[in-house]
């Protein structure tokens, strides 16, 4: 038997989306290692009461690790932990989804076990008895399928790409008491502050809308809200590395290269010129739609459609015409 780990991020003790995208990624490539599906849990006292609905994405067993130091992530901790459980378990792959705690958490737990990392991978399967992943280089413009010869293979796969699909398992809940010293924690969360208004997360977007610079000032922005509300459940905003370095949004919000790397269904581009940056960090979305008035723009080489026009005509239109579709159900 060769088992695949998937590790489940939970936040605030609710189980994150991206948790059932590695679930369903490993369970994708489980069966071909000969092996079934384990999902890890660590979070403080009670999140075992929230894990056991990683069952219905093919998880056999639910590991749990319940401590008070493990309620907030802190990278050495969690690490140590992991390489805990995997040890103990033999596993043949350990997935992670590559959000901002997976690509702190990954590169950790790969060096502790002293085995390479495949990062932001966008594709999986088995060949030969041997995991081939599949993962975007040199900003998105080429890709490179890499075969996984380390036992385990450390995999980070990129949110939006592998959907949570339900293949009902047991999904049974076993806790386990982890080897940490309360005291060993390297960083210590002294505050919290929220994103501000509770709007989904950039990165687990299932349709983006994002500005940059052609929005010309901040105060404009309300035009992409408007958009992103017509469109409803599932759409975030998003924004440029230009756009968030002068101040006009948050950097939680910046896509490209230095800010988060996005997969949605559908990603849509206003007033982006189309940066290399910018490119590496959405270019693997579903569709793509651009507008922008510069018909030279890099953008449209990667847009699916393109609006060459002034985006303070297009997006009103744009935003009307989604109501209406909406409105005819």
């Amino acid at each position: 038997m060769a088992d695949v780990l998937a590790f489940a991020e939970q936040r605030g003790g609710e189980i994150r989306r991206v948790s059932g995208e590695a679930v369903s990624a490993a369970a994708r490539v489980a069966p071909g290692l000969g092996g079934e599906v384990h999902a890890l849990v660590l979070g403080g006292p009670g999140i075992s009461a929230a894990a056991g609905g990683l069952g219905r994405f093919g998880a056999a067993v639910v590991a749990v690790a319940e401590h008070e130091i493990l309620s907030d992530y802190e990278g050495h901790t969690y690490a140590k932990v992991v390489v805990e459980k995997v040890s103990h378990g033999g596993y043949a792959a350990v997935i992670l989804p590559a959000t901002m705690l997976g690509k702190d958490l990954a590169p950790r737990v790969a060096a502790l076990l002293d085995v390479p990392l495949a990062g932001d991978v966008t594709g999986l399967e088995v060949a030969g008895g041997a995991l081939t992943a599949l993962r975007p280089i040199y900003a998105g413009k080429a890709f490179a399928q890499v075969r996984l010869n380390a036992s385990p293979a450390v995999i980070t796969v990129r949110p939006n790409v592998f959907q949570p699909t339900e293949i009902p398992a047991a999904g049974r809940v076993e806790t386990f008491m982890p080897s940490v010293d309360p005291q060993g924690a390297r960083v210590k969360i002294v505050e919290r502050k929220a994103a501000g208004d509770g709007a989904l997360d950039v990165a687990e977007a299932t349709i983006v809308v994002s500005g940059g610079r052609g929005m010309k000032d901040p105060s404009n922005w309300h035009l992409l809200e408007a958009l992103r509300d017509a469109i409803g459940a599932g759409a975030a905003l998003g924004a440029s590395r230009a756009v968030v370095d002068a101040g006009w949004r948050p950097h939680g919000e910046q896509v490209g290269q230095t800010g988060k790397t996005v997969a949605p269904k559908l990603y849509v581009a206003v007033g982006i010129s189309g940066a290399v940056q910018h490119l590496a960090g959405m270019r693997t979305s579903g569709t793509i739609v651009a507008v922008n008035k510069d018909p030279d723009a890099p953008i449209f080489n990667v847009a699916d459609y393109g609006i060459v026009g002034d985006l303070f005509e297009v997006l009103p239109r744009l935003t009307e015409e989604v109501k209406a579709l909406k409105a005819k159900g």
